[in-house]
C-alpha cells in the first residue's frame, strides 16, 4: 500500500461529490423560464449564485485533478519550490497543497 494512498481515495471521493454537485447546479441552470416577470428576476439572481458556484466548483476538480496526476507521476508530497518533501500532515489537511509550510508563508507574503 502506497504512502498516499488514502490521500487518492480521498481526493477520488471528492471528485465524485463536486461531479455530482456540479451536475445538480448544471440541471438548475437548465430550468425553463418562468412566465411571472417578479419570480424570473429572482431566479436571474439565483442564477448568478448558480453560475458562481459552479466555476468554484470547476476550480476544485481542476485542483482535485492535478493532486492526482502529482500522485501518479511521483512529485506528489514534494514542495514545488524548494523540492523538500511536503509533511504527510499537511497534505492529509491541505491535499491540494504544492508548498510546504515555509515555501507556503513566503509565497503568502508576496
Amino acid at each position: 500500500m502506497g504512502e498516499y494512498d488514502q490521500i487518492r481515495a480521498n481526493l477520488e471521493q471528492k471528485r465524485a461529490e463536486v461531479l455530482t454537485r456540479l451536475e445538480q447546479l448544471r440541471q438548475d441552470l437548465r430550468r425553463p423560464n418562468n412566465p411571472d416577470f417578479a419570480e424570473q428576476a429572482t431566479e436571474r439572481e439565483n442564477d448568478e449564485v448558480l453560475d458562481a458556484l459552479d466555476g468554484a466548483g470547476r476550480v476544485e476538480l481542476a485542483a482535485i485533478g492535478r493532486a492526482l496526476a502529482r500522485i501518479e507521476s511521483g512529485d506528489y508530497g514534494t514542495c514545488a519550490a524548494c523540492s523538500e518533501p511536503i509533511p504527510i500532515k499537511r497534505l492529509e489537511v491541505l491535499p491540494f497543497s504544492v508548498y510546504c509550510v515555509n515555501c507556503a508563508d513566503k509565497q503568502a507574503a508576496r
